[in-house]
Order: C-alpha cells, then structure tokens, then sequence
C-alpha cells in the first residue's frame, strides 16, 4: 500500500483532484499550485483509481458526480490506500444524508459550486494545517497534568483493553464526553482508527418516532415515506464505535429497544425479518446521574445495568484547575487553525486569571471565552484581549466567598426533620470499603432490590435486569447485603 509523510505546514504536499471539468480543474490546479500544493489532475473515477493505486496522496479533492461513477463511491476505496488524507468534496447538487455520512466518515469539508475562490484558499489553508499536526483530540481532553486528568486517562487506557464492552462516559456537560469517547476509539484501534468508523447519535435531537429506523435502519416501505432502504447509524458504525450521547433523555418506551440491542448485540431494521450482530463497540454518554433518574421512574434499572459495564467519570474543570493553563494553550492553536489566523500568546496574569475562575460550563465555557477573546482581538496583535470582563460577569462565587446563611428566627422554627427510614441505614457500606461512585451506587441498588424482594436472589436478580449468576458474583464481593436485607425485612 502506498504510503505518506504529513508535511509541515510551510511544507509541499501532493493534492489528488478528480474532476471531469477541464477549466474549472485547472483553476482549482492554479490555487492549489499557489498555495504549495503539487496537483495531480484526473478527469474520471477510473483514472483516480488507477493513480492511488500507485501513489499517496496528502489532500484530496473529488467531484461527486463524474460520467463513470461518483466521489461518494470513491471515496471508500480512497480511504483504503491513503488512510491519511485530508478530503473535501464539491459538487454542484448537495445531499444533506450523503453529507452527513461523509463527514461521520472523515471527510474534512463539503464545498457546493459555484465555489468563490477566497472559500477554497481557505478550506485548502486549514487543510495544511491539519495535515501538520497529529488529529489527536487527548491534546485537548487530557491538556494538563493534574491527578484527575491522569487518572481519566488511565481509565480510557484500560478500557480500550476490552473492545466487546460497553463503556459508559459521566461527567457535567461541558466536561468533553464527546471527545473522550473519540480518544477511546483511537485508543481501541490504534493506528486503524482512521479507517474504523466512529458514529454519534445525539439521542435527543431524534425524533422518537424515528428512532428506531435512525438507529437500526428500515427496508423499503416499511412506514410511510420510506421509499428506499435506510441504513442505520448501528450498521453504519460497522466493526467500529457507536456512541449514543446523552443516553438518559430516549424516551422510556424505547429504552426497552435499546435494551434488547445492548443485551445480545442483535438488531433487525424496520420492515425487515433478518437478524444482524454489531460486532463494534459501544459507548454512551450522560450528564444526569443514571441511578436517580431509575429511582424516578425516568430510566430503566435494567438499562442501567447494562450500560454500566465500565464506566469513566470525567471531572468538572474546577476540580482538575492546574490543568487550566495547558488547556487553554491547546484549545487557542485550534481555535486559531479554524480561523486560519496568527496565533496571539496569553499572557501570565491572563492564565492566572483562568485558573481562579469556577467554569460552570467546563471546557465548553472556557472554549467559548476564548473563541469570543480571539474574535476581538486584531490580527497584527501579539498578545490575546481576553474578555476579562465577561469572564467576571461570570464569576460565581467559592466557598471561601459565599455569605453565612442566616440563622432560622424565634418566630420561625425550623420544621423538625424526618426521620431516616430504619432499612436504608443497614446498605451502608463498611468504612473500611473503598467504592467508587458507580460501586457506592450499585451497591445500593442491590441492597434495594434485596430489600424488596425479602433477600430472594433471583427475584432479585430479575428486578434488577441480571442473571443469578450475575449477581452472585456481586455477593460474593458484598456478603454482607443479603444478611442486611433480610434483617431489615425482620425489624418490626
């Protein structure tokens, strides 16, 4: 297989365009001549093909529609022999679905003619400066060296080790849940990760009459309107990654579709009675606490179970503020590659500044200050303007800060509490246990559960969505449970 180098960014770099159009290819060939490209020009699907056969191309730009075939079904066979390659398509008839698709697949842009040559310049400048830099996001999730930072790190490390399970990504919106579940799948197929599909469903921009069909796919007429067959976002992700962000907002009559997917790795589009595996893996993403909203009736227990094989907490940017400076170095080179603009330097009481505030909204606050702060800041500037004074409209207050709450008055005596029901007080785990979170909490469930089912194992066992099996090994770690419920059972 052919193979090639990124350049630098001041660097040459070959550029392969297929276009069947003689004079519009030749004045793409002028811009990218002038921009330090070699072009190399094929007019057919068939003379592209033939051409990569041999030679590797850093940059690619393919017209959809040629008399012998189209750069959507190229494009695959592109992706096979230059796996590097930075692609955009143009054509002068845009497909929102096959745009979509190409982009989940690794397209770079998708130009639509008539194309203004200032917007080609600019999609070829910041295709050079990808190509002149690793597509690493741990740069901007893992920026720092906090504890916290490492220990995330690590737990995406271990959990690449096990490609067949689910992992489930916590964490405050805001926090990059997005891009750690990209680092897992470059982490899970190492340098085949470009070539290994990586497929998002953001689960509640979906309609939940379509979501069956957008995530498993439907056969030709098997509703309304379904004049053709729809792949779905779980046979599109293949052998690779299916992430399902913010999983807790599927409405709770789907979840059971869902379930029955996670269990068995087995689906069947709509319309369809052939049974398919999804060989991939699977990652989902939240923001609530999954085990409140199972309590509140919103989420299914059994659900719940089975996401939570391993699970990453990704901590607030509060918690992990050494890495701020870092982070926000990361975060300002590419924000200024997507302007394809001088990189201004932050100065120290800057950095300083950052690392007090308290970022309610994580890194997504800090990306938008800073994007905001390099907007108003001029071109010719050495340094970044940062918009302090935004920054301290947004200020909240710490602990340290906060005022003293007042005490209750005379003429109004706090309420007395209620007291602590008798059978939870016993699903306390031992002092000398260390649990995390997600343990702490399925503790908890199962003690429930125990609970409500007088100390029956498998009654309990089934409330809970596992096999007896399943949760006899978890007795085994926690012997104490089944004694504790069933005491708790016995207390008048």
């Amino acid at each position: 297989m052919p193979t090639s180098h990124p350049p630098s960014t001041n660097a040459r770099f070959s550029c392969l365009l297929m276009d069947d159009d003689v004079g519009f290819a030749g004045m793409l060939s002028k811009l990218v001549s002038e921009e330090g490209g070699d072009p190399c020009l094929r007019h057919s699907v068939r003379e592209a093909k033939e051409t990569i056969d041999k030679q590797a191309f850093d940059v690619a730009i393919l017209d959809n529609r040629l008399p012998d075939g189209t750069g959507y079904e190229f494009y695959a066979h592109l992706r096979k022999r230059c796996p590097e390659a930075v692609v955009v398509m143009i054509t002068g008839a845009p497909e929102l679905a096959q745009a979509v698709e190409l982009t989940r697949n690794g397209l770079f842009d998708y130009l639509t003619k008539p194309i203004p040559a200032e917007d080609f310049v600019s999609c070829l400048r910041r295709a050079k400066l990808r190509l002149s830099r690793p597509n690493d996001d741990t740069a901007t999730v893992m920026a720092g060296e906090s504890a916290a930072t490492a220990a995330v790190l690590q737990h995406l490390r271990q959990a690449a080790r096990h490609p067949a399970a689910t992992v489930l990504l916590l964490g405050e919106t805001g926090t990059g849940k997005d891009l750690a579940a990209r680092v897992l799948h470059r982490l899970t197929f190492g340098e085949a990760a470009g070539l290994t599909p990586f497929v998002a469903l953001n689960c509640p921009a979906v309609p939940a009459e379509m979501f069956e069909a957008e995530l498993f796919g439907s056969e030709k007429g098997a509703y309304t309107g379904a004049d053709r067959r729809r792949t779905g976002l779980v046979e599109a992700a293949g052998d690779g990654t299916l992430f399902l962000d913010e999983v807790a907002e599927i409405p709770l009559a789907l979840q059971a579709k869902l379930l029955r997917f996670l269990e068995n790795r087995e689906y069947r589009p709509l319309g369809s009675t052939a049974t398919r595996h999804f060989k991939g893996r699977i990652v989902a993403a939240t923001n609530r606490d999954l085990v409140v909203e199972a309590q509140a009736g919103r989420f299914r227990e059994d659900l719940l179970f089975r996401l939570d094989v391993m699970s990453v907490h990704l901590p607030p940017l509060r918690q992990r503020a050494s890495d701020i400076p870092a982070l926000a170095e990361s975060l300002l080179t590419q924000l200024t590659e997507k302007y394809d603009r001088r990189r201004p330097t932050l100065r120290p009481n800057d950095l300083a500044a950052l690392s007090l505030h308290h970022f309610p909204g994580n890194v997504r606050e800090l990306r938008n200050l800073l994007e905001r702060s390099l907007l108003k800041t001029p071109d010719e500037s050495v340094w970044l303007n940062v918009d302090l004074a935004w920054l301290q409209s947004r200020r909240q207050p710490s602990a340290a800060e906060a005022p003293p709450a007042s005490p209750p008055t005379a003429a109004a005596p706090a309420p007395e509490a209620p007291a602590a029901p008798k059978p939870e007080a016993a699903f306390v785990p031992p002092t000398d246990r260390q649990l995390s979170p997600l343990e702490a909490q399925e503790y908890q469930m199962i003690a429930r559960a125990l609970r409500d089912e007088n100390g029956g194992i498998r009654r309990a066992a089934s409330r809970l969505g596992l096999t007896h099996q399943a949760l006899l090994r978890r007795l085994q770690k926690w012997p104490e449970l089944r004694q504790a419920a069933a005491e708790s059972n016995s207390s008048p």
